[in-house]
């Protein structure tokens, strides 16, 4: 069955203006995706906190709303193999890891250290994983698109420059709606300090767009939760309804370990992938997976907690 989609996402005209160098800001505008297809990454740990993998499409349940959904594709971490049944097996192979480099003021003290920690984390993903390198201050720059050069996206890293406000907001909400254009896995990993001082959309926007188009948001900061609660708390929220995780990293160690586990969660990740039910009303559509094993009733799983339906369909 073939996936119909209509693909851009949330964000205001007023932020397009600015980008685009308009005089005037205009009225706030939705924009709306429907697609047939709901994509949905999780992974599943033990009591240990060790990830449990070899799992197949049999082992889980998803269930929308609490009604249980039929999978049509599953897949684990970059499986050439893909236990698909009414979709495209390379929908699911590789992952398309976008990374996103806050190169403000806020990270000018320990902007060689991260870095290096980005060039590693790109040197040891896999191969067939594609990878963008974005970069923002006030303004976002995407200094290599999604390629599989390693080379060049080494050289996007290294050419970076620390200066300016933090537009990290509107610097997430772009590269969310660049990772919407493409098919299948993908994750948007954040290197960033904040406190955002520069944007003009809210993080919440920033959250249900990512909660919608099911993207994994990781988030790695090198400074205290304590030092700026609200930042903590969106990212916090970001990457725990995404599916993603945060990690507070002030020393190179921890940075170098942060951007290890995540390597490590994209390769232990599952994708499976179901068709959306229809529904009149508007509404927030709650999902859950869980291990239908006596065993996995123990593990734990964090995925996305769901989307947004708008006039009746769902908005990706």
């Amino acid at each position: 069955m073939r996936t119909r989609r209509r693909l851009t996402g949330f964000t205001s005209v007023g932020l397009a203006c600015t980008l685009l160098g308009a005089a005037e800001p205009r009225p706030s505008t939705r924009f709306e995706v429907n697609v047939n297809m709901v994509m949905l990454t999780f992974t599943v740990t033990d009591s240990n906190g060790r990830y449990v993998n070899g799992l197949h499409s049999e082992d889980i349940r998803v269930r929308e709303d609490g009604v249980v959904q039929k999978v049509v594709a599953f897949t684990e971490g970059n499986e050439s193999r893909v236990q698909s049944f009414q979709a495209p097996p390379d929908t699911f192979t590789n992952t398309k890891v976008f990374v996103l480099f806050d190169t403000s003021n806020w990270m000018y003290a320990g902007f060689a250290y991260a870095s290096d920690a980005i060039t590693d984390f790109v040197r040891f993903l896999p191969g067939s994983d594609w990878i963008a390198v974005y970069k923002f201050s006030r303004n976002l720059f995407r200094a290599a698109s999604l390629t599989k050069d390693r080379s060049q996206v080494l050289a996007a890293v290294r050419g970076s420059v620390a200066g300016d406000d933090t537009a990290l907001y509107n610097a997430l909400l772009l590269t969310l709606r660049d990772a919407a254009k493409t098919v299948g896995r993908k994750a948007v990993v954040v290197f960033s300090n904040g406190p955002d001082n520069a944007s003009i959309v809210a993080p919440d926007d920033v959250k249900e767009v990512a909660e919608d188009q099911g993207i994994p948001v990781y988030v790695v900061s090198t400074r205290e939760a304590q030092m700026d609660q609200i930042t903590a708390n969106v990212f916090q929220r970001l990457t725990a309804r995404t599916g993603g995780q945060l990690f507070w990293a002030q020393t190179w160690q921890k940075q170098a370990e942060a951007f290890s586990s995540i390597r490590e969660d994209l390769a232990s990740s599952y994708t499976v992938a179901y068709y959306a039910p229809p529904r009149e009303t508007e509404s927030f559509r709650k999902i859950s997976v869980d291990v239908v094993s006596d065993t996995g009733k123990k593990y734990r799983i964090r995925t996305r907690t769901g989307y947004h339906v708008h006039g009746g369909s769902p908005r990706f």
